[in-house]
């Protein structure tokens, strides 16, 4: 077994397929927090440190739960050009997939083609209702341990109550100076911008038009404040189906790898039945409104970690921009 780093030349195809497809993964802001090191038998995943968000994630939380999005879709990549992935988590956060090629070849997920079509989907939604069927698919996504799924439809009191805690995220966070520094820090402002970084919040996930740079930043910057996002969020919630909460029974590290995995097959499942999403994560944001809105959830020992709105959408949005693997490769 080699113990070093391959060379860019001396990487096989299939190792380089399974990055493409694990850099699609969501990460908050789009920051792309994952680094790849790839030997003979293994990849792995790193995390990218650099790119944390100390306002809005101080403890990195949502840094390690795309890290464990970012390996689940390369898990699904390994399956479908058959090999067995086999996932460690090591307490200093490092990820190492070992990838020994099948014997025989077994089903796979049939989820590999969702993850070039998945989507964080900002807009308004049709307001249409997603019937029981697809939501007892999306309830019976595998779950790793000490992770939970919560699904509330409109007109049920949690989800009333999910959205005035997302209103209260937002006078929170539309309040903090740090917070918005971070948030315009990552935001692209036109194609141009886009284009030089190949990361961040793209002007055009937001359905906002490509200007010369200062008119866009003044524009989006303008709307940085808690009655507008509030007024925004409301539109966006009554055009939805349900929420979705996922809550963490140990809130750590391995947890919040696990999180990430969880989420991701959700995901791709919302993404087979053609169910949009966007997070809402406000709440589980700020610290103090986590706490408050577990116990009005009657929760006890879970832990509120992701917000996710869900319905289906009037139309698709453009894609966040992606770094390449080569971009974010140790060698």
């Amino acid at each position: 077994m080699e113990t070093g780093s391959l060379r860019i030349s001396d990487i096989r195809p299939d190792f380089i397929y399974m990055m493409e497809q694990a850099v699609k993964a969501p990460s908050g802001h789009n920051t792309q927090p994952w680094l790849f090191r790839v030997q003979k038998d293994r990849i792995q995943i790193l995390p990218d440190m650099s790119k944390s968000l100390p306002a809005v994630d101080p403890d990195n939380r949502e840094l390690f739960i795309s890290l464990g999005c970012a390996t689940e879709n390369l898990c699904i990549a390994a399956e479908a050009k058959g090999y067995t992935p086999l996932p460690f988590f090591s307490g200093s956060g490092e990820i190492t997939v070992l990838l020994s090629e099948a014997l025989m070849i077994k089903e796979t997920s049939g989820l590999i083609e969702e993850i070039s079509v998945r989507q964080t989907n900002r807009g308004i939604y049709s307001g249409e209702m997603i019937p029981s069927d697809q939501l007892s698919y999306l309830r019976n996504t595998p779950l790793e341990e000490n992770i939970s799924l919560h699904l509330w439809s409109k007109g049920e009191w949690e989800f009333d109550t999910l959205s005035s805690y997302i209103f209260a995220g937002n006078n929170r966070q539309m309040n903090d100076r740090l917070f918005k520094r971070e948030l315009k820090s990552w935001m692209r402002f036109n194609k141009n911008h886009v284009r030089a970084t190949s990361d961040g919040l793209s002007y055009a996930v937001f359905g906002a038009p490509n200007l010369p740079r200062l008119i866009s930043e003044t524009i989006m910057g303008s709307v940085l404040k808690a009655g507008i996002q509030n007024r925004g969020d409301k539109k966006k919630l009554d055009s939805s189906s349900h929420l979705a909460l996922f809550a963490l029974r140990i809130n750590t590290l391995p947890e919040w790898f696990a999180l990430g995995r969880s989420l991701q097959r959700f995901l791709l499942r919302a993404t087979e039945k053609n169910i949009a999403f966007a997070f809402l994560n406000q709440p589980c944001e700020v610290r103090d409104l986590s706490g408050l809105l577990a116990k009005d959830l009657s929760f006890t020992n879970e832990i509120p970690a992701l917000i996710l709105r869900l319905g289906y959408a009037k139309r698709k949005m453009p894609y966040s921009p992606r770094k390449s693997w080569r971009e974010r490769l140790v060698l």
